[in-house]
């Protein structure tokens, strides 16, 4: 039976409607049906779903980020026209079904064994030739054969001229049409489970229970009942999270524009969240030990979830998804990073909750700070570092001066570059947090709370990194302070500090100059103060200006430097002046650091290549200083860590029905593409007449036998089929006489 790609023709009814239920029942408007759904389906694999808004208007821009609202990309599989295709191609298939089922079915103990003797010279494959047995006797034995092999036989007898003639008709290979049955039936076991899963039915639910989507903020239990689902909805895929040491039976659904609240028929108690860790760090299992509390019986069930091991109550499946924070305790110090700020006296410490926020005050200024994240095990990439046999220097960046004045960007960036080759390292806890300004504008900044060692050369120090971004969709951008040898940031804040006071500079220079000049050339030290304040003065900045706006003007830093040579300094010349002006800088800043230090009662560093590759990289650190755009950082003095563990509960009622569909599509596709259909007929006559005694002339033949025409229909031509063919042939028309 050959399939048609036509749909079902009414016979009554307006042209409208014949032709309506004619294309609905085609199978070319499944196929069309079924590549725009998987087209759909790729761009929902492709594009994140149910992001907030504000993700697709930062990573592909306003008009982009409306049009995915608009045609409800952002929500693919929840989308209205998906479902409605989804319906339309369950109907289509179904009636493709329908159609073709009974033909198939039919035709399966069908032998066709009416055809005539002369419609078998029209096949392909056609053999004929003389056997000694009588027809009667030949076909019971052909028959006897091929239901030994596998074969349905029917034997029919025939009256003929020359006396009573046998038809053998067999068929073997009638699961390739079933085939045809199971994948089709699969496609809508399929997409019905899929409905069943979907969000479909919870939409269905909030319309006929009038449920709203809820928009607002604060506790999950003061969140009314017409934002709640009831803990009888038959179909549901929700995340709960639960911190240790305490219990929720509320489930959220994310939906356009806000949540929904899913009651459960239980509460989870999460009693210990457990995390193990490979040897770089990395985690290589995620567990959650917790006691399922039972609302109607209140029986209290202990329980372990790990990925892909789920845990099941009452219908409900608990998946491990993924992890947060519970709400640990952290205190932060503040760091001043502007030039003027307090000093050591007066920095204070600031304790908060993950999640929470607090309020602080910059003269007139007011900001929040919102604690964001708490992270205790960090694991970076280092790999093509000094530690890999790169040249090791003092700028982990691997740029000279010359290089880092020509750009800020090219001196802040991520807090690591990811390499082919990785070298996996756990550099410890970190701080995320929000400060955000009176007009609800906010920065985020991610703090690590010990320094990283970024080379593995000896000398190269270790660094503070201090990351800051403008929106969600950027990276982090670091800006990396030296520590000092007790492994703190003091060291740079009192050389800042110093640098922002004319005096400190002035004391400085001179020291510098006395050191620099020969008892011999006292004439030069005039010339070299200059040169020395110059240069210091340029990469101190000058007095912010009360009300001045300098937003867009670099005011110091080795780019006021620059900016400064490329004013004055002919072309030619500024390679070397550069050079000039860089070494004084540096000797000028050492000199200001060894005041600083004997101030603060320290010893002096000592002129070895450790204190040059710190004072290298605070030189920088000082210039990305000024550009960071807060004027205080936080960082992390200590910490109480509690867990939170995020589950995925879902009563998928369709589940079985998908995985039923699956079944039948690999056996579908398995029978239609490995099973062949072939069928065979043999027509056997008395031995007397032309045909008999032609056959004759290639052997001896007895006068008492039987004249045989055998053919053969296979549904697909291939080689297997030719040499069946000749097999057959060879045992039923060339066997012995």
């Amino acid at each position: 039976m050959t399939v048609s790609t036509h749909g079902l023709r009414l016979k009554s009814g307006s042209h409208a409607l014949r032709s309506s239920v004619e294309l609905l029942s085609s199978m070319r408007f499944s196929i069309s049906l079924l590549t725009i759904i998987c087209i759909a389906s790729v761009i929902g694999t492709v594009l994140k779903q149910q992001e907030p808004s504000s993700n697709y208007v930062n990573q592909f821009g306003p008009f982009w980020a409306q049009v995915f609202d608009t045609v409800s990309l952002n929500t693919v599989y929840s989308a209205w026209w998906f479902i409605l295709i989804l319906a339309f191609l369950v109907i289509s298939v179904s009636l493709c079904i329908s159609r073709s089922a009974p033909k198939i079915l039919s035709e399966l103990n069908q032998l066709k064994e009416n055809i005539r003797e002369q419609s078998l010279k029209a096949f392909g494959h056609r053999a004929d030739g003389a056997l000694a047995d009588l027809p009667e006797a030949a076909a019971r034995r052909i028959g006897q054969t091929l239901v030994q092999g596998g074969w349905k036989v029917k034997l029919q007898q025939r009256s003929t001229p020359l006396g009573e003639g046998w038809m053998v008709a067999a068929k073997v290979g009638a699961a390739n049409k079933l085939g045809y049955i199971a994948a089709h039936s699969a496609i809508v076991l399929v997409c019905v489970g899929g409905l069943l899963d979907g969000d479909l039915m919870v939409r269905a639910q909030m319309w006929w229970n009038n449920i709203s989507i809820y928009t607002g903020g604060g506790l999950i239990a003061d969140v009314p009942a017409q934002h709640r689902l009831s803990a009888r909805n038959p179909t549901f895929r929700a995340n709960l999270l639960v911190a240790e040491g305490t219990q929720s039976s509320t489930a959220i659904l994310n939906q356009p524009g806000g949540v929904v609240l899913q009651d459960l028929p239980f509460a989870v108690e999460l009693k210990k969240f457990i995390v193990e860790y490979y040897s770089t760090g990395m985690p290589k299992l995620f567990a959650s030990e917790i006691v399922i509390h039972d609302k109607q019986t209140g029986e209290k069930i202990p329980a372990r979830v790990e990925v892909n091991h789920p845990a099941r109550h009452r219908g409900i499946e608990i998946y491990q998804s993924s992890f947060d924070d519970g709400g640990s305790s952290v205190t932060l110090k503040s760091v001043p990073m502007a030039s003027s700020g307090p000093p050591a006296s007066k920095v204070f410490d600031i304790q908060g909750t993950i999640g929470g926020s607090s309020s602080l005050t910059n003269g007139a200024e007011k900001m929040t700070l919102e604690y964001t994240a708490l992270r205790v095990i960090n694991v970076e990439n280092f790999a093509g570092s000094g530690s890999l046999g790169a040249p090791s220097g003092a700028d982990v960046r691997k740029v000279d001066l010359r290089q880092a004045i020509q750009a800020i960007d090219s001196r802040l960036g991520a807090a690591n570059k990811t390499r082919e080759n990785k070298e996996l390292r756990n550099v410890g806890p970190s701080v995320t947090y929000k400060l955000r300004d009176a007009a609800g504008q906010a920065r985020e900044f991610h703090n690590y709370m010990l320094p990283v060692k970024m080379d593995a050369a000896e000398a190269s120090p270790t660094l503070f990194l201090l990351g800051v971004r403008e929106t969600p969709a950027e990276p982090f951008q670091y800006l990396r302070i030296p520590a000092d040898e007790q492994g703190s940031m003091d060291g740079f804040l009192r050389l800042r500090r110093a640098l922002a006071d004319p005096a400190q500079r002035e004391r400085a220079v001179q020291r510098y100059v006395r050191q620099a000049i020969a008892a011999d050339r006292p004439d030069l030290a005039g010339q070299l103060t200059a040169s020395a304040s110059r240069a210091l003065a340029l990469f101190a900045g000058p007095e912010p200006a009360a009300g001045g706006n300098t937003k867009d003007t670099p005011l110091a830093g080795l780019q006021a430097m620059s900016d400064f040579m490329e004013a004055n300094v002919p072309e030619d010349e500024r390679n070397r002046a550069g050079e000039v002006l860089v070494r004084i800088l540096n000797g000028v800043l050492f000199e200001l650091a060894q005041l600083t230090r004997e101030q603060a009662g320290l010893e002096p560093l000592p002129r070895d290549d450790r204190t040059q590759a710190y004072m290298a990289q605070t030189v920088l650190s000082l210039s990305d200083a000024h550009h960071y755009p807060a004027p205080v950082a936080f960082a992390l003095k200590d910490f109480t860590q509690l867990q939170a563990s995020v589950f995925q509960v879902a009563r998928t009622p369709g589940k079985n029905i998908v995985y039923l569909g699956c079944a039948l599509l690999i056996l579908g596709i398995f029978a239609m593409l490995y099973v062949r259909e072939r069928r065979l007929w043999i027509w056997l006559t008395p031995a007397a007449g032309p045909a008999h005694a032609a056959a004759s002339q290639k052997g001896p033949v007895s006068g008492a036998g039987s004249f045989a025409t055998m053919a053969m229909s296979i549904n697909r031509k291939t080689m297997d089929g030719d040499r069946e063919f000749e097999m057959l042939k060879t045992k039923f028309l060339q066997g012995p006489r």
